[in-house]
């Protein structure tokens, strides 16, 4: 496959463009928890462990950069915020539902080869 220039960087194959879209520790359990639900900032952050504000706050803004998330903000004071996924996102919970469940296999074998 010849190399291919999306949003100015140059890539050498699919897999890599879709690995650096959701990939890293944090883009996918935001979009796992946005599946089936609309969820506020803070209720994402309640939800997903060691995460930091910043680094939520900036997985959040490439999500929606992306077009995985849309973000909808509600003029009241406080300000409200939520967030839900796009249909770009809910095609890509079908990839992120098959490698969740292969890493649930992963830890399944390494727990029974442990005992």
């Amino acid at each position: 496959m010849p190399d291919f220039i999306y949003n100015g960087r140059v890539y050498y194959n699919p897999v890599q463009l879709v690995m650096e879209q959701i990939g890293g520790t944090w883009k996918a359990p935001i979009l796992w928890r946005l599946n089936n639900q609309v969820m506020r900032y803070s209720e994402l952050r309640k939800d997903i462990p060691h995460i930091s504000d910043k680094m939520l706050t900036t997985q959040l803004r490439e999500l929606e950069s992306d077009g995985y998330i849309a973000r909808k903000v509600f003029p009241v004071v406080p300000p409200r915020t939520e967030y839900s996924l796009t249909e770009k996102g809910k095609d890509m919970m079908q990839l992120i539902t098959v490698i969740r469940n292969y890493g649930l296999k992963m830890i399944d074998e390494h727990q029974r080869s442990a005992t």
